[in-house]
């Protein structure tokens, strides 16, 4: 059995320059140039719009919700002191 179905691909939406992309959706679409048109059609035609991005949904990665550790806050903050670093012997001419 082969797949018929194209790739679907997730669309940010930026509405002026500067401002932050945001996801407002996704399209099916077979390549990133197709998938580009689909989403400005779908996205951009009643929204102001200065950029779209698209991004194939199998290649976002996330994190698991079953692994807490994963934003777990550090309090271990030596690496701001400077006695952690060894600094070369100041030479004098």
């Amino acid at each position: 059995m082969t797949d018929t179905q194209w790739s679907t691909w997730e669309v940010f939406h930026q509405t002026k320059r500067g401002d932050p992309h945001e996801h407002v959706g996704s399209v099916h679409a077979p390549d990133p140039q197709m998938a580009l048109q689909l989403a400005r059609d779908q996205f951009a035609r009643r929204l102001k719009c200065s950029s779209l991005w698209v991004v194939r949904t199998s290649d976002i990665v996330m994190t698991d919700y079953q692994d807490p550790t994963f934003f777990a806050q550090t309090t271990d903050k030596s690496y701001r002191d400077p006695k952690a670093f060894d600094a070369p012997e100041k030479r004098h001419p």
